[in-house]
């Protein structure tokens, strides 16, 4: 009897991206189901979430779409955006990415789904990058001592300006003074920084400072108008005044220019982007920071230092993180929380591709066609504004400018239109010859023009001045040095990904961190040159695609969370967290009431949460927790009661940080309203809420969406973060606007917190990839689905530990918290030693003591399946047998698998083998291991030795054994 044809309704429905995106099928649900005596979804639902916060309608989202209709959507999209070749400059550059660099780590999810390296010995090819990029900064900067990135140049200068007033021996002034030739974007954002922490930011000509009362400056090198300055004499009078000096600068310049170290810079910022990564029409990008050995304390942001293991070899780690804003907390110095990990490795990458010849070539390449403009622009009767420059060029054209300006675009370029009458144009590494031509064109306004930039050559101007080109040495450590063929440069990549652990590789069950499913086909818009390649200041008419694509992911992140308008500027979760306070204190302010400044905060709140609130000039008041994980609503009320004339609002994060939806959640907010203040909710675990709840329908008055969490942009070993803000009507008045687009911003905007009008634009297609392929009804399953998961999870996991924290009705939200302290009772097993033993079973371990020391936070999101949630199950309950065993003496205390790991392929296949358990516990303690093992390529790092003797640099191998002896 022949087959019954299946109907065309169900060949359809196998491109469905839900069932690709969710990790459990309905069998898996149904067995997770019985599992926890539960008969259906809905019922579990009903268990999980309270009544009083749970939507009974459906999301206001459009249906499913398949992969190919939304990439062909969102590519007609991204078709509305005219591609100019930007020569505008401000910071911003075309850029060539060499293809291996694309393919081998932009467009390899072993790169960038991989997380922050707060596990070291699962990360090393990524810190390995880190340090290279570290290198690269102090190298050309002439610093000491080099971060691993911040998010962008704008708020790299911010954090420069505080960690001066930090360290400033003038204690008594809040002046802080900028020169007039620094980007106006950046000066923007450093407006918006200073205000709530009471610096007044100056805005003058460099040649003015000495006679003024600073307690820092801040100056641009080669300055915005293109001018290359010696800032020397300037920073010998701040100096002898007592302050410090903070630049800015351009890293391919800095190949030609003398590094500001070297002529007494304190702190030197700026943006790695023209380092091969495309611009994005403002990013993301890495910026970077380089500062002074002995301010590292003070460093914000991550550094990666060189440590040793316990077997004396080399290696690397996440240095000095006390400083970090999670331990710090309200004492923190910044509130930075992600960097831009993925493309400071980019950036590092392209670096040793180029080598310092390469980098070298380039930039005098680049330089040399600016003197052959600049020479051709002045035949044609052109004044020219600055007569030293690198790359960049300011016209006086008088009342021709606009009309040059609009030529050039009929050419196909885009400049800069500084005023009314002058013009500027930046060159890169992608100009050729015969552009040169057209641009002399433009400016002529004739087609012929006589001259041919090849003839220019020769008596081309050279606009460094002597006492400034650079005579010293730069990225001369053998990494930059070895990987100029594309054979030698991907075997490199693949090496140092190999000693990685990202998801393409295993669950990563990061509590808090939601790592989930980063769909190769979410990810593939970001490298089309019509997202990838437009200049973040382009005309608008010019960025249609970008500007519909951006509104509609605001409708769409706004239906699903109930808020009236949203903003994408915030280029981060903490960055959404600063702009949410800072739009609270504005609407206090409109009120006549700007003395509310006192912030509630839970104890169990996100460590950037107290930080974010003292940057936002806010005193933080701490909120006490119950024994069942919830806020103590006894102190609650007598916080809110006690700073009731000062309060400005709470700070919540829902469901909790202890992983379970407060049943009380409506209350809170209407007690925080009845004293005056307002509720930021923070939205880190949404991925529990999207179509069953609405944050602004229980009362939260702003929240921030991490879109590298709940909306799929991966995580990038650390970075890209974006951090959008909703927020209810009479609060989106305030939310930050921007010095280059009016349209940006409601009608009483804040400042700028970034220094791109939309952040970290040129990733948001993820994110709307992901509502359109999911739909309504798969945004609604993975949040059951992954609420599913979590409690499973916890079921299994409660056989051998204590589960924290469960809701009244005994259930978790997506996440719960597992208590290996147990362990520690019992066989003085440490929860980092379960986290070491789990790399041996293949696994990045969970988030672990925090918010409870001592324990796990786990959360396995909806797109793993139900085989891999039992295999890290297993991997859990087979360390509690040998902490067993531990307890039991059969193992010593001293020397077991626990104490031991992770156990390296060197280790166990060394000629002895001094332990009392076997080679195969070490290697392969479940049997599957056998079939696809991961070793770590270091043993266990020790972190007391890395903070005692901090490098942060790429000495030779040679020399990290000798610091081990």
């Amino acid at each position: 009897m022949p087959k019954k044809r299946r109907p065309l309704s169900e060949l359809e429905q196998t491109a469905d991206f839900i069932s690709r995106h969710i990790g459990p099928d309905e069998s898996q649900k149904r067995q997770m189901l019985r599992a926890l005596n539960l008969p259906s979804m809905d019922a579990l639902i009903q268990r999980a979430v309270p009544d009083s916060v749970r939507s009974r309608g459906g999301l206001p989202l459009a249906s499913t779409h398949t992969e190919k209709d939304a990439l062909d959507y969102i590519r007609k999209i991204s078709s509305e955006n005219d591609l100019k070749k930007s020569l505008i400059g401000l910071g911003y550059h075309n850029t060539v990415t060499p293809a291996v660099l694309r393919r081998r780590v932009l467009e390899n999810p072993g790169w960038y789904t991989a997380y922050t390296p707060y596990q070291p010995e699962i990360a090393q090819g990524r810190l390995e990058g880190l340090v290279n990029f570290q290198q690269m900064i102090m190298d050309l900067t002439g610093m000491e001592l080099a971060n691993a990135s911040l998010l962008d140049e704008g708020t790299a200068a911010a954090e420069a300006m505080t960690l001066i007033r930090r360290q400033t021996k003038k204690k008594q002034s809040q002046r802080f003074l900028v020169a007039d030739d620094v980007h106006p974007q950046t000066i923007a954002v450093m407006r918006t920084r200073a205000r709530p922490l009471g610096i007044t930011v100056e805005v003058d000509e460099p040649r003015n400072f000495g006679d003024k009362d600073a307690f820092g400056v801040l100056v641009q090198y080669p300055g915005t108008y293109g001018d290359v300055e010696d800032h020397s004499e300037v920073v010998k009078k701040i100096h002898d005044n007592g302050g410090l000096v903070a630049v800015a600068s351009d890293p391919l310049a800095l190949t030609l220019l003398t590094p500001p170290g070297e002529w007494g810079a304190d702190v030197v910022v700026g943006n790695s982007q023209r380092f091969g990564v495309p611009m994005g029409y403002g990013g993301p990008h890495a910026a970077f920071f380089a500062t002074h050995e002995k301010y590292k304390r003070s460093v914000p942001g991550r550094i990666i230092g060189v440590s040793v293991d316990v077997n004396g070899n080399p290696a690397m780690r996440m240095a000095l993180q006390t400083r970090e804003q999670h331990i710090r907390r309200e004492k923190a110095t910044s509130n930075i929380c992600t960097a831009q990990t993925l493309l400071a490795n980019m950036a590092a990458f392209y670096a040793c591709w180029h080598g310092p010849e390469g980098l070298t070539t380039i930039a005098t390449r680049v330089h040399r066609l600016t003197g052959i403009l600049a020479t051709g622009l002045e035949q044609l009767g052109f004044e020219l504004a600055n007569h030293t420059f690198f790359d960049t060029l300011t016209i006086n054209a008088g009342d021709e400018a606009e009309a040059i300006l609009y030529r050039a675009r009929d050419r196909g370029f885009n400049l800069r239109l500084i005023d009314s009458e002058r013009i500027g144009v930046a060159l890169d590494e992608t100009v050729e010859r015969y552009e040169i031509e057209e641009l002399w064109r433009a400016f002529a306004g004739r087609n012929e023009i006589g001259m041919r930039a090849a003839e220019m050559d020769a008596v081309a101007s050279d606009g460094i001045p002597n006492r400034l080109k650079r005579t010293s040495a730069f990225l001369t450590h053998e990494v930059f040095n070895s990987y100029h063929t594309e054979t030698e440069m991907l075997r490199y990549l693949h090496r140092l990904a190999r000693r990685d652990i990202a998801l393409d590789r295993s669950m990563i069950p990061l509590g808090s961190c939601t790592m989930k499913l980063n769909a190769a086909s979410e990810m593939e818009p970001i490298s089309w040159p019509r997202f990838a390649s437009l200049h973040p200041f382009v005309p608008r008419e010019q960025a249609r695609g970008y500007m519909r694509m951006i509104r509609e992911l605001e409708t769409m992140l706004a239906r699903l969370t109930g808020f009236h308008s949203v903003t994408m500027q915030p280029n981060s979760g903490a960055q959404g967290e600063y702009t949410g306070l800072l739009m609270i204190r504005a609407y206090h302010e409109s009120r006549g009431e700007a003395h509310r400044d006192v912030v509630l905060i839970p104890t169990s709140a996100h460590g950037t949460n107290p930080a974010s609130a003292k940057m936002a000039g806010c005193e933080v008041q701490l909120v006490d927790c119950a024994e069942n994980g919830d806020v103590d609503l006894d102190d609650l009320k007598a916080k809110a009661e006690k700073h009731s004339s000062r309060l400005a609002g709470l700070m919540i994060t829902y469901p909790s940080t202890h992983g379970v939806f407060e049943q009380a959640i409506s209350e809170i907010c209407e007690l925080i309203h009845s004293h005056g203040g307002q509720v930021y909710m923070d939205g880190a675990n949404l991925n529990a809420l999207l179509g069953v709840a609405y944050p602004a329908e229980f009362g939260a008055d702003v929240c921030h969406f991490n879109l590298h969490k709940t909306f799929c942009i991966p995580h990038g070993g650390g970075g890209p973060g974006v951090g959008p803000v909703g927020a209810a009507k009479h609060l989106a008045p305030y939310m930050p606007g921007h010095p280059f687009e009016p349209s940006v911003g409601g009608e009483d905007a804040i400042g700028p917190v970034t220094a791109t009008p939309w952040g970290s634009a040129g990733i948001l297609p993820i994110s709307w990839m992901y509502i359109t392929l999911m739909g309504a009804e798969g945004l609604q399953q993975a949040t059951e689905t992954a609420i599913l998961n979590a409690n499973y999870l916890a079921k299994r996991l409660s056989e051998g530990y204590p589960i924290l924290y469960t809701g009244d009705t005994g259930f978790v939200a997506h996440e719960c918290i597992v208590d290996t302290r147990v362990l520690q009772d019992e066989a003085g097993i440490t929860a980092d030693d379960v986290a070491k033993r789990l790399i041996d079973y293949g696994f990045h371990a969970p988030t672990m003591s925090w918010p409870v020391p001592g324990t796990f936070m786990i959360e396995p999101t909806e797109s793993e399946n139900k085989a891999e949630i039992d295999r890290f199950c297993d991997a859990m309950l087979r360390i509690r047998e040998e902490a067993r065993k531990v307890a039991s003496g059969e193992w010593p205390r001293d020397d077991n698998p626990l104490v031991n790991a992770p156990h390296t392929e060197a280790g166990v296949t060394a000629d002895t083998w001094p332990h009392p358990y076997s080679r195969r516990v070490a290697a392969y303690p479940d049997p599957s291991l056998k079939a696809d093992n991961y070793f770590p390529p270091v043993a266990r790092v020790d972190n007391a030795y890395g903070d005692k003797h901090l490098v942060c640099s790429c000495p030779p191998v040679e020399a990290y054994r000798d610091a081990a002896e």
